[in-house]
């Protein structure tokens, strides 16, 4: 019986009351985890942008889920099949009665890993064409600005500036990135596009070369430059790029978009200017050559003068045939002219002879007859072009009623099926509605039955009392009731006034009072039940 009674007396839970206190336990213990296994079942993000997969290992396999606003901010993404390190928290899910990992980072295993998603990547952008060499273009002989993408404050900046100072000195253009860690990929990708889009005749000059660079680190260090929002700014660049990143064995995704690559930050400015030292002893040779070679011309110039200046004839002798034609052209000029007179005064006088005014007026008729065959003419070709231009308009208005009509017909048909569209997607949202009201009926529902489980009311229910003083708070030992005490009994079905009597035991018990009839106080049956069960102790 006593056995039959414990297990009555045992609490009552829902089934969602235990999935939360399982979701709790969980949670509570295993706050923050980090969890390396393999990627299984990735089949991209879920339409909501939540990523839904396994991570497995030889023995086991654990639901995971990434959130979309923790995949948007994730510089490595979740790939099938790849070995990761995830951190994140543990939690339950009451829907499928499974425990699942709420991921808010996440990390390849190991170089290997890395290698492996390079070599991917590698493959995908080259099959687009990123690394041809048939986009690459020439660099600059001698840039006037040269735009640098570093960190502001590493040696790499110190390196170039003084490398370029040596060989050519020239305008430098800093922009300031971060180089390694969190959102350093954006900021390298934004200050490749920022050089690019400044104005060729802007307040701060266009670069006419620019110089990615970074030190030497490891594979995970220069990740940044592997990232495809890097790899695929430095192959759109419009400017010519050099990519220093690391020392002269490391290898990143952007050395095959660059235009050129340089081993180290050093060699790139190498690369970007000439050694002016050198430009001036070439230029000063090419000047001396330049020199004696208008020399030699004109010495030769000056003897082919010389020898043709021999070879002409005098002045005189030259002049002394023209001269002599002078003189007979100047002899027979007169008999010329006077000639030249004589026949065009016979050809004036024929010319008027056939003036007379009947000639004039059969030129006038004739005239008249072409001007008014001309006008007969230009009136058919008006009547005629003018009947085309109607018979064309006809037809254009014909089809532009056509179109109109058809065009009108469309929209009616559109009409009634954005209607029908609207009234489906109406009743779908009231029967959403019904739904989420039935939903949140059945969690008030359970809310309320969980309070009454926990509430004190249903310890009263099961024949316990509450203890109150005549202020009405609760009084949870005895030790804490004073003899003579007005208390204020609470039971499931009312409450009763009671006086305390004699004084608490060490155990708790009350021991028994002298018998005082003169002054002791009358109290109530319930009363008198109350103080001898008072040894019970109080929940509260």
């Amino acid at each position: 019986m006593a056995k039959i009674a414990a297990l009555t007396n045992t609490a009552e839970f829902s089934v969602t009351e235990l999935s939360a206190a399982l979701k709790r336990t969980v949670e509570d213990a295993y706050g923050h985890v980090r969890v390396r296994g393999e990627i299984t079942g990735f089949r991209g993000p879920h339409a909501s942008g939540h990523c839904y997969f396994s991570l497995k290992d030889e023995g086991a396999k654990i639901e995971a889920v990434i959130w979309k606003g923790v995949h948007g901010r994730m510089r490595f993404k979740p790939q099938e099949g790849l070995e990761v390190i995830a951190t994140g928290k543990l939690t339950t899910y009451p829907g499928s009665s499974k425990y699942q990992i709420v991921i808010e980072a996440l990390e390849p295993a190991g170089v290997g890993a890395l290698m492996a998603l390079m070599e991917e990547r590698k493959a995908k952008l080259a099959a687009e064409g990123l690394f041809d060499a048939a986009r690459k273009q020439l660099l600059p002989y001698l840039p006037e600005v040269i735009g640098v993408v570093t960190s502001p404050t590493g040696a790499v900046i110190r390196d170039i500036l003084h490398r370029l100072a040596d060989r050519f000195p020239r305008r430098v253009l800093v922009w300031p990135v971060r180089v390694q860690g969190e959102g350093s990929a954006e900021q390298v990708a934004a200050a490749i596009d920022g050089f690019n889009a400044l104005p060729p005749d802007g307040a701060i000059p266009r670069p006419d070369l620019l110089i990615v660079a970074r030190g030497g680190g490891s594979l995970e260090d220069l990740w940044s430059f592997n990232e495809e929002i890097v790899v695929r700014a430095a192959a759109a660049s419009m400017i010519p790029l050099i990519a220093a990143v690391g020392h002269e064995t490391d290898v990143t995704l952007i050395d095959f978009a660059a235009d050129k690559r340089a081993p180290t930050p050093t060699a790139a400015a190498e690369m970007a200017v000439p050694v002016r030292a050198e430009l001036f002893v070439e230029v000063t040779g090419l000047s001396r050559r330049m020199m004696l070679c208008w020399q030699r011309g004109q010495e030769r110039r000056r003897t082919e003068l010389r020898a043709a200046a021999r070879a002409l004839p005098a002045a005189a002798d030259l002049l002394a045939l023209p001269r002599q034609r002078l003189d007979n052209a100047s002899t027979a000029l007169p008999r010329a002219l006077r000639a030249s007179s004589h026949a065009h005064q016979r050809r004036f006088a024929q010319a008027s002879a056939g003036l007379t005014l009947n000639v004039l007026r059969a030129q006038l008729a004739l005239a008249g007859h072409r001007l008014d065959a001309a006008g007969e003419r230009l009136s058919r070709c008006g009547r005629t072009a003018l009947r085309q231009r109607r018979e064309r308009f006809d037809a254009l208005a014909a089809r532009l009623q056509t179109a109109t009509l058809a065009n009108l017909q469309a929209r009616r048909h559109h009409l009634a099926r954005e209607q029908e569209r609207l009234q489906r997607l109406s009743e779908r949202s009231r029967r959403a509605l019904t739904v989420a009201i039935q939903q949140q009926r059945a969690r008030i529902h359970h809310a309320g039955q969980l309070l009454g489980a926990l509430s004190y009311r249903g310890v009263l229910a099961r024949g316990f009392a509450l203890v109150r003083d005549e202020n009405g708070a609760a009084l949870p030992t005895a030790a804490s009731i004073a003899p003579g005490a007005r208390l204020m009994l609470e039971f499931a079905d009312g409450r009763i006034g009671a006086i305390a009597e004699g004084e608490p035991s060490a155990r708790g018990v009350q021991p028994q009072t002298t018998a005082e009839p003169q002054a002791k106080p009358v109290r109530s049956a319930p009363a008198k039940r109350a103080a001898k069960s008072s040894d019970q102790g109080s929940l509260f």
